[in-house]
């Protein structure tokens, strides 16, 4: 096997239908959303990078070194993208760059081992995951080779969203099957969280 990636996990979206807390912050089954989220992914990885907007100071008791964002207007999850292979290429990190969202407590174990065995096969790919059909960007797992093509997409077109990335790099898919629960849940709202706490609890 590959050595192990770094791993950033994106803690800058908004969800007001969330109330006033900010979303990594949200209380799970008595912790913090961005908890279940780091205990997932830690073990896969070689260290796990929280990338936060400017002087983002909430998330420092996670201990995990905080990537601020390196544009000064918020442009989405591409711009987080962007920051943390800035912060690998200045280390010399080459290792790739697993990304996640902060709202995923279900991310699978296995889901590292089998984007890279999907990124060695298809050399010089982005490799994303597809679930029930639907690609799902934040979850995929990128190289430092991608970094001037991400620069130009954030700096030069102002471009935010991965899936037009996606579009514009070689990458490989894999379908991800189909379990419950379903490993890639996203809580955007009181009523997901409240599901997500009662698979928890299962």
């Amino acid at each position: 096997m590959p050595a192990k990636p770094q791993g950033v996990i994106l803690t800058g979206g908004r969800s007001s239908r969330m109330g006033a807390q900010r979303k990594p912050l949200v209380q799970l089954n008595g912790a913090p959303m961005l908890s279940h989220v780091i205990r997932r992914l830690q073990p896969q990885v070689a260290q796990v990078l929280l990338s936060c907007e400017p002087d983002d100071q909430a998330l420092a008791g996670f201990d995990c070194p905080l990537i601020q964002d390196a544009v000064p207007r918020h442009r989405g999850p591409l711009a987080g993208l962007y920051s943390a292979l800035l912060y690998l290429n200045e280390r010399q990190l080459d290792d790739g760059l697993m990304l996640c969202p902060c709202d995923a407590p279900f991310i699978p174990t296995a889901l590292v081992e089998q984007l890279q065995l999907a990124a060695h096969k298809a050399a010089g790919s982005v490799a994303v995951v597809s679930y029930d059909g639907v690609l799902q960007p934040t979850f995929s797992l990128w190289k430092l080779a991608h970094l001037p093509a991400i620069k130009a997409a954030v700096l030069g077109r102002g471009q935010g969203g991965l899936r037009h990335m996606l579009y514009d790099l070689p990458h490989t898919v894999v379908e991800w099957p189909v379990a419950e629960p379903p490993p890639f849940y996203n809580i955007n709202t009181p009523e997901q969280l409240e599901a997500a706490g009662d698979w928890l609890k299962r």
